[in-house]
């Protein structure tokens, strides 16, 4: 006998809309594979934008690459270890911070202005904003006689 969970107020499916909305599920994404450390996010809503805000410490904004294509809102760059001070010699390390390259993926829903998105950074807080447009809706076409 199979066992099914039961989930009176369908949380898991809006929770599974939700992640599909802004997580990295394609097979085509390798941000766990290949990236150094995965900085942060904090997504929003508003009835008019989305709001990101990444993690970005220690990374220059000049570093950080930004594309919108097909949909796929795309985070990149590289955060490099901290020099050893010429003239000394290290002799312990203790790193909790990560460093080398990041990526992060994103998946937006059609109704985002690719146009109009913008970027700032303030204090190592990347904040990315990407306006909503109106998605188009169906409308009936009379035939002419």
């Amino acid at each position: 006998m199979q066992m099914v969970r039961y989930n009176p107020w369908g949380v898991g499916e809006l929770q599974n809309q939700i992640n599909r909305l802004f997580s990295d599920w394609d097979d085509t994404d390798s941000s766990g594979a290949t990236a150094g450390w995965v900085p942060t996010v904090d997504i929003q809503e508003f009835d008019s934008r989305f709001r990101l805000y990444v993690d970005v410490p220690g990374v220059n904004p000049d570093d950080v690459e930004i594309t919108l294509d097909s949909g796929v809102l795309t985070i990149s760059g590289e955060r490099d270890r901290p020099p050893v001070p010429e003239g000394e010699q290290m002799v312990n390390r203790r790193s909790e911070r990560g460093h080398g390259q990041f990526h992060r993926r994103f998946i937006l829903p059609d109704t985002v202005d690719a146009d109009n998105v913008k970027a700032s950074d303030r204090n190592g807080v990347l904040e990315i904003s990407i306006p909503k447009q109106a998605k188009a809706q169906p409308r009936r076409i009379k035939v002419a006689a």
